[in-house]
């Protein structure tokens, strides 16, 4: 039975040497990927409050000069010096920006806007609170026949002689081998920059939000990690890559299991001056303590790469309302008045009780609501906004909510590779405890879980990417991360040296020549 399971796990160590080698490898590199990213000022850019006397034409009649009556949604956005109201149509992939000056469409305004909020991100923002004078200059008609705004913020995107130039810019529908599926974000705008490391900017312009920075080097590093670690070459199989790489994960698993058994029920032979013995010896110590490092990332890396058989779904949750053109004008002085901070943004939204004027403010994190008839103040609005979200996204009715949490940083639970902040957290008592993440400023869900996802996540977070050591801070953790990984090199290299030693000796005393002793007959292998 022993010698069964000896050979078995001899078979077994010889297949999953090479995927081993390789994750441990490129496992090796990836602290060092975490640490070495692109450089950019901020991934934040400051609110900017509203200076309405910046807005000279209200929304209705930019729509109407365009022939629009109906919008999915809208809010104000700047270039340089000159506000626009960032439109989505109905029908439209990419939204469209008209001047609150005259009401001008801006031609190619997202691309052009996406090229202003990558520089901002990667140069950083200009310091100032408002929109300054050379906007107020054009508010005349005198005044506008000099100064077009549609042209001022064209010309300050594409003729900036501040920083890098801009190489190329081009809109994202779908994720690819730089853009993986990690950063959630679509769609984004990829924009790049003629600078010797080659950096892009990736940006989500429908929330002014930094998605994602790659350059020159970190690609370097990200092309190994995607052959040698996550397999990519792989990807044409589809969602089957996941049960490949999950079953040779397993079969690492029991190998190290089978190894294990074979430690604790057998003892080593005494080295007596022979140096294979002797090598073999200590292989067999360092293997059993570098196996619990082992059976860690196997368990938890094949957990993964099964619960990845499921498609991720969240791409398909998202509020999808429209609104009347005529009733899209806003009233900022009646809102000011009742949210009492500066406002440096609006949108509109609809819940059960009606339409509402969806207010950000400044020094305000939580989003206020206004009811767009009746100007009352609703109560904790974002909260029932998020509760409204999640009830059309899950089905279940108000009366199974068992709490309503705000999360502004990542937890165990919600965590980076959700990328969405702030978002609500919504739980109900159906489904294992189902909980809904929500982002109320774009109306979509972020990730649901529930009880039944938390083994595979925590599985990952601490087996995986070794969170346990989280007490020690990153410098600790990625230091015993690369210790324990280099030791499943070692521990592979070792074993199948160990392996070509032993193979080439047995292959010698196969082919060696038999004599037969004349006196006594007895044969013996030389």
């Amino acid at each position: 039975m022993k010698k069964n399971i000896y050979k078995l796990h001899r078979t077994l160590s010889l297949i999953i040497a090479l995927p081993v080698l390789l994750w441990a490898i490129s496992g090796f590199m990836h602290p060092l990927m975490t640490t070495i990213r692109p450089q950019v000022a901020t991934q934040v850019l400051p609110a900017r409050a509203i200076d309405t006397t910046h807005i000279k034409t209200p929304l209705s009649a930019a729509l109407k000069k365009h022939h629009i009556d109906s919008v999915a949604g809208f809010r104000l956005v700047h270039i340089d010096t000159t506000w626009f109201y960032q439109v989505q149509v109905p029908g439209k992939q990419e939204p469209l920006y008209f001047s609150a000056i005259n009401g001008k469409l801006l031609t190619a305004g997202n691309w052009l806007y996406a090229q202003y909020l990558a520089r901002q991100f990667l140069e950083g923002a200009d310091g100032s609170d408002s929109a300054a004078a050379p906007v107020a200059a054009a508010s005349s008609p005198e005044a506008g026949a000099l100064h077009d705004c549609c042209d001022a913020a064209t010309s300050c995107v594409l003729n900036n002689e501040k920083g890098s130039k801009v190489r190329d810019a081009s809109m994202l529908t779908a994720f690819n081998e730089e853009y993986k599926e990690i950063n959630r974000l679509l769609p984004v705008y990829k924009v790049t920059f003629e600078r010797a490391d080659g950096i892009r900017i990736y940006v989500e312009t429908t929330q002014d939000r930094f998605a994602f920075a790659m350059d020159n080097h970190r690609a370097l590093f990200d092309c190994i990690f995607r052959n040698l670690h996550t397999w990519d070459w792989l990807n044409l199989l589809g969602r089957a890559k996941h049960f490949v790489l999950g079953c040779i994960a397993l079969t690492a698993l029991i190998t190290s299991v089978l190894g294990l058994y074979i430690f604790f029920t057998t003892k080593s032979k005494k080295a007596s001056g022979n140096g294979l013995v002797k090598a073999r010896r200590y292989h067999r110590y360092t293997a059993v303590i570098a196996s619990l490092f082992t059976l860690m990332w196997t368990f938890s890396g094949s957990y993964y790469a099964f619960s990845r058989l499921q498609p991720d779904t969240r791409y398909n949750y998202f509020v999808n309302d429209h609104f009347a053109a005529s009733a899209a004008d806003i009233p900022f002085g009646k809102l000011q008045q009742k949210v009492a901070a500066p406002i440096t943004n609006v949108s509109m939204v609809r819940l059960p009780s009606g339409n509402y004027w969806q207010v950000y403010t400044k020094g305000k994190p939580v989003i206020q609501y206004v009811h767009t008839g009746t100007f009352a103040l609703l109560p904790r609005g974002d909260a029932q906004y998020a509760r409204h979200l999640a009830a059309q996204f899950s089905g279940n009715h108000a009366a199974a909510v068992t709490g309503t949490a705000y999360v502004t940083k990542f937890t165990d639970e919600y965590n980076f590779a959700d990328k969405r902040l702030p978002v609500w957290k919504v739980a109900y008592n159906t489904r294992h405890h189902e909980r809904y993440y929500v982002e109320t400023a774009s109306g979509r869900l972020s990730v649901r879980v529930n009880d039944l996802d938390m083994p595979q996540g925590y599985s990952f977070a601490l087996f995986h990417k070794h969170h346990f050591m989280d007490w020690g801070g990153k410098t600790v953790r990625d230091i015993s991360t690369m210790f324990w990984v280099l030791m499943q090199v070692v521990m592979v290299s070792v074993g199948l040296t160990l392996y070509v030693v032993w193979r080439r000796k047995t292959g010698k005393a196969r082919r060696a020549p038999i004599h037969t002793a004349p006196l006594s007959g007895n044969s013996v292998a030389q």
